[in-house]
Parts: C-alpha cells; structure tokens; sequence
C-alpha cells in the first residue's frame, strides 16, 4: 500500500504530541504502518525523522522534569520511578541505581556489577580447601 508521506508525517507529529509518547515503536503503534515502512518513508538520517525523534526526546525530558517535581514534593515514589527508569539515560540510570558498580579490567573491557555479584566475585578468590 501506498502511503502519503506528508499526510504520515502529519499523523506521526499528532500522535507525538497527543500521547505524550517517548519512543519510535510508539509513533508505529499509533500509525497505519510497520516500522520498515515508517523509515522507508523517513530514513534515519532525514531531516523529518530527526524531528520525530526531537519530539520524543523534549516529552521525555518534559516528563522527566515533571516526575523530579512530583518526588521533590513526597509524591508516589515508586510508580514515578518505574516510568523515570523507562525513558532516563544511561547516566541518570546509574544515579537512580544505588548498587551500580562499574568496573574497568586491564584490557579495556568493562564489567558492570550489583553489590550482590560483587561479594560473588569477591568469594571466588577466597580458596578455602
């Protein structure tokens, strides 16, 4: 089927900013389309998919700054933080997660651990026979 590429992008840019949504697979689900036809129509590097993406990204940054003023003032911390989990980055992840250890081996491969794993590994060197 063909689609009207204005007509989609127009669709995608509604959906984005009707239902405040966060990811590409959202815009999908609200289209006409399969993923392979909404970057067939907006491939990766085009001006139009940037700007979905810029969209994404300012409402999960808009929603990210609403749930830190609704944690400042005491407010269902848990449901709040499930969903900051789902749209953070990498760097807020590890702020959010108390236990995150990162360790740097000698050849330059990195191994992320909890506190748990750590005292695992730390018990493996410890040969008590």
């Amino acid at each position: 089927m063909r689609y009207d590429k204005n007509k989609l992008y127009g669709q995608a840019v509604t959906a984005i900013k009707e239902n405040n949504l966060f990811f590409i697979d959202d815009i999908v689900a609200w289209l006409p389309v399969s993923k392979e036809t909404l970057y067939k129509y907006f491939p990766v590097d085009s001006d139009k998919m940037d700007t979905l993406k810029r969209m994404l990204n300012e409402n999960k940054v808009r929603t990210k700054s609403a749930i830190r003023a609704k944690l400042f003032k005491g407010q269902k911390a848990a449901e709040l933080l499930a969903l900051y989990r789902l749209i953070c980055t990498p760097e807020e992840r590890k702020a959010l997660n108390q236990q995150y250890i990162e360790h740097e081996v000698p050849n330059g491969l990195e191994i992320k651990t909890t506190e748990k794993s750590k005292k695992i590994i730390d018990g493996l060197g410890n040969d008590n026979d």
